[in-house]
């Protein structure tokens, strides 16, 4: 019996081992709401979150019509109704599921298939979206800081620059960058990465980066630096981190 894959980040998706699903949309929100509950859920709850625009005799009726085809699309049901709730079926694995209880072999995968459900405009989808944006972030950052703990310092530049596009204004994403660049030696890189975002948050926020976001490239080059004053990488001369305003 094969296994069914519902997908919820990035695009939406059902697949029933290599098969895809074509969920006709009243399904798919279904199966979407059911999913970002990550509980049963009343009846009632679902004819109002869905159909709440119309009357309830209505919308009683297209859940029971979208719960009847759902039953029926796959090899086992992809739902599981009783007692006046509605849940995904056991049997369904929920990509977002798999991230929330942590490390997985494909977890990296699936932090960079996106964020959730995009394009939906559904507010119930809205504020589950902001919470995975908070969980996919810190996610990120951790996985680029075990990558350059362990010197793999092309993944973690990759994840860590994803934190970075997910929020350009996020110090802790910057800063893990900055990490990675100078942990390979590339203090020239580093620097860039400290201007530029210094320039965006003055120009966003006119604020100047904390303390101990410049301490990260003061205090490398005062390992680097050492006793010798005179001392330049071959790339680019030594500057300190500023602490000012863009000019």
């Amino acid at each position: 019996m094969s296994a069914v894959q519902l997908t919820v980040i990035g695009r939406f998706t059902c697949r029933e081992g290599e098969r895809p699903l074509l969920l006709a949309p009243r399904a798919e929100r279904l199966m979407a709401f059911l999913s970002l509950a990550r509980r049963p859920v009343r009846r009632e709850e679902l004819t109002g979150a869905l159909w709440g625009d119309q009357p309830d005799e209505r919308a009683a009726g297209n859940l029971r019509s979208t719960l009847w085809r759902l039953r029926r699309l796959a090899e086992q049901p992809l739902v599981e109704a009783s007692d006046g709730y509605v849940a995904v079926a056991g049997h369904v694995r929920v990509d977002l599921w798999d991230v929330e209880a942590g490390p997985s072999p494909d977890v990296e995968q699936r932090l960079l298939a996106g964020e959730l459900l995009p394009g939906w405009d559904d507010g119930w989808v809205e504020v589950e979206r902001e919470r995975f944006r908070q969980l996919r972030l810190h996610a990120l950052e951790d996985l680029c800081a075990g990558h350059r703990r362990s010197r793999r310092f092309a993944d973690a530049l990759r994840l860590g620059l994803v934190a970075v596009a997910c929020d350009p204004l996020r110090e802790t994403a910057h800063r893990e960058v900055i990490e990675v660049h100078l942990e390979e030696g590339n203090v020239v890189e580093a620097l860039r990465q400290y201007d530029s975002y210094r320039r965006l948050l003055h120009s966003e926020l006119d604020l100047a980066p904390s303390p101990a976001m410049r301490a990260v490239i003061d205090d490398y080059l005062d390992r680097v630096v050492g006793d010798d004053p005179s001392f330049r990488p071959a790339t680019a001369p030594v500057i300190r981190a500023s602490r000012g305003p863009a000019g």
